[in-house]
């Protein structure tokens, strides 16, 4: 009986958790040296590099986080254990890395292997754990992503991270990268700020015209079933005609492949969210306090835009924030026609079976992505917050 109450006791998270951390450990590479970016490498354990300083002191930190998830309930003391550790598992990579490359060689890579990135996303999870129970508020929350991204960019410019090969792909490719940052963001964006532009007034329009509302949700609903690439294959066509048969249009840039179809497909798939939510938003709205406006002279105008766009704004910027998201995703689908982004470096790592320069792509999606959930999150909490 006390063996089992004993066991209650345990963190049923931190158990999976820890199994994980240790299977990861035990089975997975912490690190492939390859002999040249497309070589199969050879794997490396971490208890095959504990003589290594640096080994040696994640590996107690390792332990540390392992018994703090386990038995501590205490949260901030999780936290900086956590931490610590997420700080020394990036300092023995890199360390790690450096000792690996033999001397002068410009054709050697290092990748982390599959255990480091267990490992990576088991303490990130134990971190973000302890930061749900220490119940921040919205904006504390946005200090801590600021913090921990502090902390990977100090690690990225002192250099110690320079030996791991997705660095060495991002210093051959530094100016295409920053252009094609720049390209994703502005898609991913660009697409949000139309789509909200034309999905709002939509919102509102089928919220006052029920008739109309069915239609234009069942509608928006078939787009969202069509795949992503047969969508951008759909306006292909119609695109690369107009561009071949209207002078402006191929002045304004717009052509069969390219920026065009990508923003255009963009905007359709992130219409509804914003229309539905919109709606969801409105409906909540308490009928009696758009009546006693009305009976105080205020117009239906006056309502729209003192009532109910407020109360409804937590609502419809919970839509946005789910568009803001899928389109940082779905923009690497945009580079197989023409659309830049980050998906270039993902599909141009597939193509030379370059696993790094995929991670090149794939990583900055996810940071960007993963950033902009808990901003908008925040915001959409201390709109309720204030309201309330």
């Amino acid at each position: 009986m006390e063996e089992t109450l004993a066991v209650r006791r345990l963190d049923r998270l931190g158990v999976v958790l820890v199994a994980g951390g240790i299977a990861a450990t035990a089975l997975m590479p912490f690190i492939y040296v390859k002999a040249n970016r497309i070589a199969a490498g050879k794997p490396m354990l971490l208890m095959q590099l504990l003589p290594q300083l640096s080994v040696i002191i994640l590996t107690v930190l390792l332990l540390l986080t392992a018994f703090a998830t386990l038995f501590l309930r205490h949260a901030v003391t999780r936290l900086v254990i956590a931490t610590l550790c997420l700080a020394a598992l990036i300092v023995a990579i890199g360390l790690v890395s450096t000792a690996a490359t033999p001397p002068g060689s410009t054709v050697a890579r290092m990748t982390p292997g599959g255990g480091f990135w267990v490992l990576f996303a088991v303490i990130g999870l134990v971190i973000s754990d302890a930061l749900v129970k220490i119940r921040l508020a919205p904006w504390m929350r946005v200090a801590a992503l600021a913090a921990y991204t502090a902390l990977l960019f100090i690690s990225l410019s002192s250099g110690l991270l320079d030996s791991l090969s997705i660095m060495k792909e991002f210093s051959t490719r530094a100016p295409q990268f920053e252009t094609e940052a720049i390209s994703h963001l502005l898609l991913a964006f660009g697409s949000l700020a139309i789509a909200i532009i034309l999905g709002l007034p939509l919102g509102i329009l089928c919220f006052w015209v029920p008739k109309l509302r069915a239609i234009v949700l069942q509608g928006l609903s078939l787009i969202q079933t069509i795949p992503s690439l047969a969508l951008f294959g759909l306006l292909m066509l119609p695109l690369g005609y107009l561009a071949t048969h209207v002078p402006l249009a191929a002045a304004i840039g717009i052509r069969g492949i390219g920026t065009a179809p990508a923003l255009i497909a963009l905007v359709l798939y992130s219409l509804l969210p914003i229309v539905a939510n919109t709606v969801v938003g409105l409906q909540g709205v308490d009928p009696s306090v758009r009546d006693a406006a009305a009976g105080m002279g205020l117009t239906r105008w006056q309502i729209l835009t003192r009532i109910d766009m407020p109360l409804a704004f937590p609502v419809i910027l919970t839509g946005i924030r789910i568009v803001l998201v899928q389109a940082i995703g779905m923009v690497t689908i945009a580079a197989l026609i023409g659309g830049g982004g980050f998906g270039i470096f993902i599909f141009q790592g597939l193509g030379q079976t370059a696993m790094d320069l995929v991670l090149l792509g794939a990583v900055p999606t996810v940071f960007f992505a993963f950033s902009s959930a808990v901003i908008l999150d925040a915001v959409i909490e201390s709109i309720r917050g204030s309201a309330a």
